[in-house]
């Protein structure tokens, strides 16, 4: 996942309407002058570290809100300039000039949003709640800036450079796509709304993270984690202690709706228990219960389309998208969803039969589906998960296999690096060198589950790439992978090791960038497009020569017999069904929640939920979503509201251009090269439509996706 909420348009902010009448002499009165007390504030002046990145070791909690206040009023002060500008609008005096603005609050709010998701603290959540709707206020100076909008208007795009041409274009869009046409009126009931979404929306994700904290179960007796290693006991009783309960033991949830662990659980009581701990998390009645929170979220979300001209939220949402309408994401997703669906019944078949012939005497649950798919797996392909995990020790994952096939294919090393601070003691540092040996980023990893780190895994930029601010890229992946007992290897499963490929895909992504303006630089681009580099680096775990590079057994160091990785192979589109099901549901769910063009046709969270799945034929009891609405992260506090269809959109993009790249010779450096030059190094600077047709030759196919999922041949 590519953290959309830090994704920020600091240099898309500007001051309101009210002020554009300001004369000239005013203006430069109004520019703020640093405080004495912020001269040891580390957000004043760039960081002396490598490529700018974060100096952790200076930065407390008590530095963001005077950062805040000082780059809000000095951005303001920029802002204000450019937009009563005597001097004819150009692209240099406006465009140019907006790019450059909000240094301070940029690098406050960057870091701020990377810590609020990875190692957040109370007094961090507290200015979460205080700045949302300020900062959401800020950005609305901007884009209803009237006399701003009409300079922007006027920039005449003959004799810019293709990437000047389409910056121009872009925030022209950005503009209308946000109301700069709208009333006077009705730009202030906007504000208001956007206000109170930006607030509502950090409530949420507040809420969350206490939820899935609160929501661990713990177990008394050993014996109820049969199934699971010593080692993952050991790290549970670690937990327990930690979380002050002693003598028990602690499985926290992660983000999904399924858990993990509950593939090998053998006591079905503890996996009842479990996965009921996981739906409820966020719909107890307590003060963590999300639900009220997203009705009044999904209401001012149709109310804010309705101002601007469009029938739902969706609508709006999707202006800037590949996908264009509502209407295109939903006819794909509608496309996976039949086969999905009845593939799913076939496993549940499968599934019910092994039940029934060991003489269980129940109805497969949801809580038993991934305990009992590792079963039939193992009879169907003679693959057990605990016989492949020994050769995926986590660091090895990354070294020989994540960094192997980065160089392989792009020419990339990397070397890790011990002298930078980091936010946390677990987090890991390297530096990252092009294939003539330049360095061109700095790279961080965040492996472990905490309770101060939202569920999920992502990647986010510390520093964006631009060559106009004279930036690389500084990056961070983050992850909740559970972490071992003192001592112990850190293994984790094969659907482990394909996010880890997963999110170094974005990271990749980032680090390519060649952009002069940082609006349009890396990673910068379509929902809908941003999952694309990240889905296709899955592929490289499966590859012959990456795998036997890093798939080495943790205690014999010898590598994975080619009979497990026939298995592993052969086992591919296993359990597709169930999980396109889950997915594809979800998406649905979402599209459905932005869809509403009615306040009336809202209705309880619960039961909009249950009234979505059954409308596109999702009424398979045992096949729950991904995310079930109060723990919906992604599109409550993520900034993927109605973007989920994006992994699925992107998914098309991605096997049909792996389905190039296989024919066309596979792990070669002439396709590595390809590839970075079409796609990972435009960032959104062209037509990514038009990107892809450059890179393999045709517009998007969805066959390969479904071929690859099994569900064609």
């Amino acid at each position: 996942m590519k953290n959309i909420s830090s994704v920020l348009l600091i240099s898309a902010l500007a001051f309101n309407q009210s002020c554009t009448t300001m004369k000239q002499t005013d203006i430069q009165q109004e520019l703020p002058a640093p405080d004495p007390s912020l001269s040891s504030n580390p957000f004043m002046k760039k960081s002396k570290l490598q490529y700018e990145a974060p100096e952790f070791d200076k930065i407390k909690n008590e530095h963001f809100k005077p950062a805040f206040d000082y780059g809000l009023k000095q951005h303001e002060a920029e802002i204000i300039k450019i937009a009563n500008n005597p001097a004819a609008p150009t692209f240099e005096n406006t465009i140019v000039a907006l790019e450059k603005s909000g240094e301070v609050l940029r690098r406050a709010q960057i870091v701020f949003s990377n810590l609020t998701s990875a190692n957040t603290n109370p007094t961090l959540q507290a200015l979460d709640e205080e700045y949302a709707p300020i900062f959401a206020a800020h950005s609305d100076k901007l884009y209803l800036n009237e006399n701003l909008y009409k300079r922007i208007q006027s920039i005449k795009e003959d004799g810019l450079d293709p990437e000047s041409k389409r910056l121009v274009q872009y925030y022209k869009q950005n503009f209308e796509i946000a109301g700069a046409n709208l009333s006077a009126a009705d730009k202030e009931k906007l504000k208001q709304i956007n206000q109170e979404l930006a607030s509502l929306s950090t409530q949420y994700s507040n809420k969350l993270l206490e939820a899935r904290k609160q929501g661990g179960v713990f177990f008394s007796d050993a014996k109820e984690l049969d199934g699971l290693s010593a080692d993952e006991i050991a790290a549970a009783a670690a937990d327990a202690k930690t979380a002050g309960q002693p003598g028990k033991y602690l499985l926290a949830l992660q983000n999904t709706t399924q858990q993990p662990l509950l593939q090998n659980l053998k006591n079905r009581a503890t996996r009842e228990k479990l996965f009921k701990a996981s739906w409820t998390r966020a719909e107890k009645g307590d003060a963590n219960d999300t639900r009220s929170t997203i009705e009044k979220l999904a209401k001012l979300r149709l109310k804010k389309a309705q101002i601007l001209g469009k029938k739902n939220f969706a609508e709006w949402k999707l202006q800037d998208q590949m996908a264009k309408t509502p209407e295109a994401a939903t006819k794909l997703m509608n496309q996976i969803a039949t086969p999905a669906v009845e593939t799913a019944r076939r496993e549940a078949k499968d599934i019910q039969d092994l039940i029934d012939q060991q003489k269980g005497g129940f109805k497969v649950e949801p809580w038993d589906w991934n305990f009992y798919a590792e079963q039939v797996r193992k009879a169907k392909f003679d693959l057990d998960e605990s016989e492949i995990k020994p050769y995926f020790e986590i660091t090895t994952v990354l070294e020989k296999g994540v960094f192997f096939a980065a160089e392989k294919f792009y020419g990339l090393t990397f070397k890790k690096r011990t002298d930078l601070p980091v936010y946390h003691p677990d987090v890991v540092t390297y530096e990252v060198f092009d294939h003539d040996g330049k360095s061109i980023a700095i790279y961080y990893l965040d492996f472990y589950t905490r309770d101060s780190k939202n569920g999920g895994a992502w990647m986010s930029n510390f520093v964006e790439q631009s060559y106009l601010l004279g930036t690389k890229p500084v990056i961070v992946n983050c992850y909740n992978y559970q972490k071992p007992a003192p001592g112990k290897p850190s293994l984790i499963s094969y659907d482990d090791v394909s996010t880890i490929f997963h999110e170094f895909g974005h990271s990749i992504h980032g680090m390519f960038a060649s952009q002069k303006y940082p609006s349009l630089s890396g990673t910068n681009v379509p929902r809908d497009f941003v999952e694309f580099p990240s889905q296709i680096n899955e592929h490289w775990a499966l590859d012959p020569v990456v795998l036997k590079n890093y798939a080495v057994h943790y205690e014999t160091k010898q590598p994975i017999p080619q009979a497990l990785v026939d298995k592993i192979k052969k086992a591919s589109t296993f359990n597709q069904g169930y999980m396109t099901t889950e997915l594809v549901s979800a998406a649905e769910l979402d599209m459905d929640w932005h869809t509403v063009s009615n306040d009336s046709q809202f209705i309880p969270v619960l039961d909009f939920e249950k009234q979505s799945l059954a409308s596109h034929g999702f009424n398979l009891a045992t096949v729950p979503p991904r995310y079930h609405t109060p723990y919906f992260a992604h599109i409550w506090g993520g900034g993927y509201s109605a973007g989920y269809y994006a992994y699925l959109w992107s998914e098309t993009l991605d096997n049909d251009a792996w389905e190039w790249i296989s024919k066309n010779g596979g792990l070669t450096r002439e396709n590595g090269d390809r590839f970075r030059k079409y796609i990972l190094s435009v960032g959104n600077s062209v037509d990514l439509n038009q990107a892809f047709r450059d890179f393999t030759g045709h517009d998007p196919d969805i066959k390969p996706l479904l071929r690859n999922r099994g569900f064609i041949k």
